[in-house]
């Protein structure tokens, strides 16, 4: 008696014009991913999300700057894999498919940036997926240099915005989520540079910086940057009423509960609402998300899990998070910046804009990695957080002759608005983002 093979189906609902990718076709592309060899899929160049499939076995494959999260229902007939870039969208197929009982948000998974995902389709139960590396930086491989540091680190991340520029049309307009900040101050500069280095009109780039009810450090640190260098004539502040700022709607277009990536994602929502009331047409918008997770820049104090000694000798820890060994590893929303890409992802695409995070492309994180943190640090913190500045402004000096102010650190979610109203908008316990995200998925 022969018996027969279950059913095995498969359903990509990600969106193909997410893919960014500057040296192959979307379709060469999912071959690598299919093939699994991981320098093969190190070498797409671009920012990602793709699947493929062959027979019972399904590979997985992303960068930082794109989600991708999959759910593996049961059919009588065999499994069924849906993939997609949030959460809802995988509900909805599973409702309309009669599968809505099946879900639970904390069913779905999460490919976590920078390995082959591997599910293999065989049954029930299906077993748990294999993850293999594809992104392997090669720690200090940079000299102690700053100066050849911040020209290694600003041109690579020049060279990924000019691969962009040649497949934007060159009348479109282009918005930079613009804080005066060091992140989104070097792609400011870089593409305005690009844009002048091609021929190509800087008119049609702005400067938005987010500002709540006419307040907020941000502001006034970009109009300052900008004059620095004298381009203030592309600066266009986005106001917009503190009522525009709603934590429980960025839970639910974000999908998360993190209290940091949610504030984060509300303003990031409020700006893009305000760009789009504003400009109904308006189509690309580049960030300088991940330039934080590039350089280790984040308060080591505020977190107690983390010592300066944790920080540098994990590699890609920011980017995600202690690894996908790890007993902490979530299956579910992964970790690092693999998780909290939706801070940005999420708000840009509600209001159907293409974003563009240039710092976390895969090429920009390889060198990132490469700079010998622990010997231009000697474990010290101060010296940690200045890198980013030192390092950076050299680095867009050397590539575009101007020279960059920088300014202490500041959260873009704390310098869009003023203090006492982002204790007003923004609830302290964590408790009360993860309330929100379970009535999300409540009915």
């Amino acid at each position: 008696m022969i018996q027969q093979q279950p059913l095995r189906e498969v359903v990509d609902l990600t969106e193909p014009d997410r893919n960014t990718i500057f040296n192959m076709t979307v379709e060469d592309a999912r071959a690598r991913v299919l093939a699994g060899v991981s320098e093969d899929v190190d070498a797409i160049d671009g920012q990602f999300a793709l699947m493929a499939k062959r027979d019972h076995i399904v590979r997985m494959a992303r960068s930082l700057g794109v989600p991708l999260r999959y759910f593996v229902a049961k059919r009588a007939e065999g499994p069924a894999l849906v993939a997609a870039h949030r959460i809802d969208t995988i509900r909805q197929w599973l409702t309309e498919q009669g599968l809505a009982d099946q879900f639970h948000p904390s069913y779905t998974r999460m490919v976590p940036a920078h390995y082959i995902t591997e599910v293999a389709l065989v049954g029930c139960p299906d077993p748990s997926p294999t993850y293999t590396r594809f992104l392997t930086p090669q720690r200090n491989a940079l000299p102690a240099d700053l100066y050849k540091i911040g020209r290694a680190y600003m041109g690579v991340l020049a060279d990924e915005i000019n691969r962009w520029l040649d497949r934007v049309p060159k009348d479109a307009p282009i918005g930079v989520s613009f804080s005066g900040g060091i992140d989104s101050g070097a792609v400011f500069l870089l593409t305005y540079h690009a844009l002048v280095s091609r021929g190509e009109s800087p008119a049609r780039l702005k400067a938005f910086t987010l500002s709540v009810d006419g307040g907020g450090a941000d502001l006034d640190q970009a109009r300052r940057f900008l004059e620095a260098v004298d381009l203030q004539l592309f600066h266009e502040p986005v106001e917009v009423s503190a009522d525009a700022i709603d934590y429980k709607q960025a839970v639910r277009v974000t999908e998360d509960y993190k209290p940091l990536d949610i504030q984060a994602g509300a303003m990031t929502y409020a700006m893009c609402q305000g760009i789009r009331e504003r400009y109904p047409e308006w189509t690309y918008l580049v960030d300088g998300d991940g330039g934080d997770e590039n350089l280790k820049d984040y308060p080591i104090e505020e977190n107690p899990e983390l010592t300066i000694r944790s920080v540098l000798n994990n590699p890609l820890l920011y980017h995600e998070g202690w690894g996908v060994e790890a007993i902490k590893h979530s299956l579910t929303y992964s970790g690092g910046l693999s998780r909290g890409c939706t801070r940005t992802f999420a708000p840009v695409s509600a209001f159907g804009f293409t974003g563009f995070s240039p710092y976390m492309l895969p090429n920009v994180v390889r060198v990132a990695e490469g700079i010998p943190f622990i010997e231009l640090t000697d474990w010290h913190h101060d010296r940690l957080y200045a890198l980013k500045g030192d390092i950076v402004s050299r680095g867009v000096e050397a590539i575009t002759g101007l020279t960059m102010p920088v300014f202490e650190k500041r959260r873009f979610q704390r310098g869009a608005i003023e203090a006492r109203g982002f204790d007003d908008r923004f609830p302290e316990s964590p408790w009360a983002y993860r309330r929100e995200f379970n009535a999300a998925f409540a009915s």
